[in-house]
């Protein structure tokens, strides 16, 4: 089936799709998810971006921002037959607010097989890079990982989760394949995608939310324009991020900084209604409160943003059923 059929979900479950990416996370085997150099490699890549769009109108809340530069920053590269260059993208902010249930739809709606897709590549510091003392093995088996799984599918998606957790100098082996040039170690990697992950900049990011609040502006005046100089710089000063003096940032080689806003009540409320629909369950009114009342949010005098976003709402159903 064509991926233009398959549409909008009635409910896209974020549970769900983090579950199939935990797991895609523990299948980094250099030799079980290659495609056999030796035979045809069929490349599930499937675009569908009007369903991506549809997805993230209905289940991301609050995310303005991220939405129109996630679809935008897609669709410019998907449509080009010969990009110059991957597209890569770098995501950012507060605990709970989307950026792994976007980089999750990503994979669902590019590739045919989602997560489980051999040409989406997920990375976590905890379980592929858990010794900084070992960062000369993680630099030799990353930089053979990406280059093999290229020469094998220009059209792959890897994932780089927790960047603010890396060992210190490891992304730097990525610098040659993120930049505008046609091959690299003899591969073609102008048609991949790298999704780069992380809480980094989200205090700065939430701080503009605040003013903006207090300012009395409507939280879709928020402009990237005031917020990608400040997440850039939190990232260029921090010592313990995995873009720290790896030449990424300073080179311009991300696309696009794609900041995500702190979440409000009523985009709390919002998460709790997707859940219970996708529970099967009517909304009711005494557990969406419960959820609500039991939420913590900050800052203290205010009691504005949720300090865990949407990441503990399935959990705190369950307790109020």
């Amino acid at each position: 089936m064509a991926a233009a059929t398959r549409g909008c979900p009635p409910l896209g479950s974020l549970l769900r799709l983090l579950g199939l990416l935990s797991a895609a996370t523990a299948s980094w085997d250099l030799a079980s998810l290659r495609c056999n150099l030796g035979s045809f490699c069929e490349c599930d890549f499937r675009p569908d971006l009007p369903g991506l769009e549809c997805d993230l109108a209905q289940h991301l809340a609050g995310q303005h921002l991220a939405k129109a530069l996630v679809v935008k920053s897609l669709k410019a590269f998907v449509h080009d037959p010969s990009p110059t260059k991957p597209l890569v993208l770098s995501l950012h902010g507060w605990t709970g607010t989307g950026k792994s249930y976007v980089s999750s739809l990503l994979a669902h709606y590019l590739f045919q097989g989602g997560l489980r897709s051999p040409h989406v590549h997920h990375f976590s510091p905890i379980i592929h890079f858990p010794h900084p003392s070992n960062i000369d093995r993680y630099k030799k088996d990353l930089k053979n990982w990406v280059q093999g799984n290229l020469t094998a599918c220009g059209r792959s998606l890897f994932l780089f989760d927790e960047m603010d957790k890396l060992p210190p100098g490891l992304m730097e082996v990525l610098r040659p394949f993120l930049g505008p040039s046609w091959v690299v170690y003899g591969t073609n990697y102008r048609k991949a995608i790298f999704i780069f992950i992380s809480n980094t900049g989200g205090e700065q990011i939430n701080q503009v939310a605040l003013e903006a609040w207090r300012s009395r502006r409507d939280r879709e005046e928020i402009s990237l324009q005031e917020l990608e100089p400040a997440v850039s710089r939190a990232v260029l000063d921090n010592p313990h991020h995995g873009f720290w003096h790896s030449g990424i940032v300073e080179e311009r080689l991300l696309d696009a900084v794609v900041p995500f806003l702190p979440l409000q009540r009523h985009h709390v409320r919002h998460c709790v209604l997707n859940e219970l629909a996708q529970l099967g369950l009517e909304p009711r009114d005494e557990v969406v409160q419960a959820v609500l009342d039991s939420t913590t949010y900050f800052p203290e005098d205010e009691q504005l943003f949720s300090s865990n976003g949407c990441k503990t709402v399935a959990s705190r159903i369950a307790f109020f059923l």
